[in-house]
Parts: C-alpha cells; sequence; structure tokens
C-alpha cells in the first residue's frame, strides 16, 4: 500500500473514491469513484463547504498540511489518531523499533476500526484478541505515559501495546482511552474496535489510571457531569462507571447494528480546531444553518453553549462538535453531545483560561448579554429561561460531587470557578 502512495475510501459497503499522496507529503489528491458518481447516491456525505466537491476530476489539496490535518482532506483526517493515539502509536512502533509511518499508512491501520463508517482499503490486518483486560491495559499504559524513558527502555510486552494500539488509537481526545463491546445478555467484555452489531453495548471507556487519580477522579467527575447535563436537558449517549472509576459512554457511531457516518465540526469544514479563527459559537450555529440542522437541535446547541460557559468547559473546540448523516434522508443531524465536563485540573494553580470558542467575540468575561445576543441572531427561544435552569443545578452537582466522594478540595475549587450568567 504504501509503495504506492494511494488509498481507498469506502463508506456504507463500496468503495467512494481514492486518496493519493505525493512523495514529499505535501500535496493530497482525491479522485471520486465514477461508479459511485453515476449512481447518483448518497448525495450529501460530504456537503458542500468548499472542500470535496462531487466531481470526477481529481481534486488537489496543499491547504492542509499543518499538524491537525496532516496534508489530508479534513473529512479524512477525522479519521487520524489525536493526542492520546498519536502517543500510543509512537510508542507501539517504538517496540517494533519502527521510527515513523506516512499519514496513508495511519489511514490504512485504521482499516475498518475507524470512529464512524468511513473505512480505508487495503488495510492493514491486525490480529485479534478476544478478551480485554483492563488492569492489564491500565498498567501498560502507565508505563507508556511515563515520557522519562522511551518504550523500548521499559522493554514493554509489544503484545500488550498492541492491544491497546487496536482499541486506543481510534478514540479521539487527549485523554486515555479505549473502545469495547460488551455482550448484551452475557456482559462480556471484548475489544469494540471491530465489532459493531446489535448483540453489544459499544463503548467508549475513557481509563482512569493517573498516580494522581485519587486527588482528582476525574473520571468521576465527568460522570457527574454527564447526570447533570441529562437533567439540562441535552442529549447524551447512556454512561457509566465501571469498576467505579472508568467513564464509560455508549458510542453513537455504533447504534442499531451499523456504522454510522459521522464528521465533527472541524473535519466537516476544515475549520482548525487548534486555531481561533473560526472558533466560535457564532460559526458553529451557522454551520448548523447552513447544514439546515433541525432548529429544535440548533436550540440544544445553545444549551449545550450555555452548559459549557457556566460549568467550566473552556475546551469546547471544534472537534467536540459532531454530526451524525442520516442515510435514508440524505441529511445531516447534531450529534449527541460528548466530552462534557470541567476541563481544567483543580488542584492546578491555573491562571484564567480562555475558551476555545467565543461568544460575541468574547472567550472570557462572558455575560448574559453576549449570550442573549446570539439568541437573537440565530432565534433561540426564551433564552433567560435556559441560563436560570442550567445554573439551578449547580447545587445538584456538589450533591453528586459528595455522593461519589469526590475530595472536599476539588469540589470546592470546582464550585469556585463555575460561572453566574448575569
Amino acid at each position: 500500500m504504501a509503495s504506492n502512495k494511494v488509498i481507498n475510501v469506502n463508506l456504507f459497503g463500496q468503495e467512494i473514491g481514492r486518496i493519493g499522496m505525493d512523495d514529499n507529503m505535501t500535496r493530497t489528491s482525491f479522485q471520486f469513484n465514477p461508479a459511485f458518481l453515476e449512481s447518483s447516491r448518497l448525495q450529501n456525505i460530504f456537503p458542500e463547504t468548499g472542500i470535496i466537491k462531487r466531481t470526477e476530476h481529481v481534486q488537489l489539496f496543499i491547504q492542509f498540511n499543518n499538524e491537525t490535518f496532516k496534508g489530508i482532506p479534513p473529512q479524512f483526517a477525522d479519521s487520524l489518531p489525536d493526542a492520546f493515539g498519536s502517543i500510543i502509536l509512537k510508542a507501539w512502533l517504538d517496540s517494533k523499533e519502527q521510527k515513523r509511518i506516512s499519514v496513508l499508512e495511519q489511514l490504512a491501520y485504521a482499516g475498518t476500526r475507524g470512529m464512524g463508517a468511513i473505512e480505508y482499503s487495503p488495510f492493514i490486518q491486525l490480529k485479534e484478541k478476544a478478551t480485554v483486560d483492563l488492569d492489564e491495559i491500565i498498567e501498560v499504559l502507565r508505563e507508556v505515559l511515563d515520557s522519562k524513558n522511551s518504550t523500548k527502555q521499559k522493554d514493554l510486552d509489544n503484545y500488550s501495546l498492541f492491544n491497546i494500539f487496536k482499541m486506543g488509537t481510534s478514540a479521539g481526545g487527549a485523554r486515555p482511552k479505549i473502545l469495547i463491546s460488551e455482550n448484551k445478555k452475557s456482559g462480556k467484555i471484548i475489544p469494540g474496535d471491530l465489532e459493531y452489531s446489535d448483540q453489544y453495548n459499544h463503548y467508549l471507556v475513557k481509563l482512569a489510571i493517573d498516580d494522581n487519580e485519587e486527588r482528582y477522579p476525574r473520571e468521576i467527575v465527568e460522570y457527574c457531569y454527564y447526570q447533570i447535563i441529562k437533567k439540562s436537558g441535552i442529549r447524551m449517549m447512556e454512561s457509566k462507571l465501571i469498576d467505579g472509576k472508568h467513564f464509560a459512554t455508549l458510542r453513537f457511531d455504533r447504534q442499531d447494528g451499523e456504522k454510522k457516518h459521522v464528521l465533527t465540526a472541524s473535519g466537516m469544514t476544515g475549520w482548525d480546531y487548534k486555531s481561533a479563527k473560526n472558533s466560535s459559537y457564532e460559526d458553529l450555529f451557522k454551520l448548523c444553518s447552513f447544514l439546515k440542522i433541525p432548529h429544535a437541535q440548533m436550540e440544544e446547541l445553545f444549551k449545550r453553549m450555555v452548559f459549557n460557559i457556566v460549568y467550566g468547559n473552556v475546551d469546547d473546540h471544534l472537534k467536540n462538535h459532531s454530526f451524525i448523516y442520516n442515510r435514508n434522508k440524505d441529511s445531516w443531524e447534531l450529534s449527541p453531545a460528548y466530552d462534557i465536563t470541567f476541563a481544567l485540573n483543580p488542584l492546578t494553580n491555573f491562571k484564567k483560561t480562555k475558551r476555545a470558542l467565543s461568544v460575541n467575540g468574547k472567550r472570557s468575561d462572558i455575560s448574559l448579554k453576549d449570550v442573549k445576543k446570539l439568541a437573537d441572531d440565530f432565534t433561540i427561544k426564551n433564552p433567560e429561561g435556559v441560563v436560570r435552569k442550567i445554573q439551578s443545578y449547580r447545587g445538584e452537582l456538589i450533591r453528586l460531587f459528595n455522593e461519589y466522594d469526590i475530595p472536599k478540595v476539588v469540589s470546592e475549587k470546582i464550585d469556585e470557578n463555575l460561572i453566574s450568567l448575569t
């Protein structure tokens, strides 16, 4: 695969096109499969946001040669490993004494196991393991995430690393996480990188592995946030704690025995989530309008925005907002919410942190006036009522912290940093 520098892109069991990359890995090409175009099916899988055009001609891309998109169109960069996945990928390559693989090879490793429904071929075949041992995974991850020594020096078991590589590199974000599937009848847990049948519940699991977890059990904090999110009328996939400490949430890209086609706001538009440009709620709402997202879901997005502001989730960047493709209607919908929690370590003396997404041009000191202006611009009803309801759960969050034995120093520090919109 790597020698010809071309990889096939597949969706819902058919090849839709091919990605190519030049020798310097600075320019990428994409061409739709003519047979796919002639079928006139799935017209809206890549909305016309100025990136991939529905044409038979070869399309060239040079503008995405940066750390976020790694030279390939953003729709496919969504399939690449994020911060945590990259750490695991590097550790696994170190264990094999292999220094580097190309971006297209990374897509080949993703193959049929990536998030969403896009698949890549020819994929690199990986051995399968029938069970999941969380204790083993956590022990190896502790070693991997200790940056003082290389993986090779630690002499880590190559197969243990390999198992984490399979289940962990496709899961996005910076925190340690893996994909698992739980049999609905037996409760048996197996690796979730390939399984998507309706016989299983498919989870993304955020692992509690830090030595500091007892002082700041962030996965339990996120579970408390999840419960308040649901009370606030915000859609989120059902979630639970495993062993009382690992946060597990059902995957919205694996439902009803099917893979769901999902794109992040960053992947859909080419807006770099690490850049301030386009990183605003106004642009996110404009994208929803462009996609003809139902207005009820835009009102829910407003609730998410208010929740993020009030409850200290400053990490609400463009990859933490996604859209799901409705295959029957050839249209897009807002995905359930995810990755909403107190974004900073409350035990760290941090200075005032600016938000990833601005409101009314502001990334800090956001007021009710700023929120109401956005509501007016996008015809959101009763914004003050929404704010009052969401802020009313502040005491309930602290009660949950007490119920789940969150250390008082953590609970108090988070409470100090919550915001009242006035």
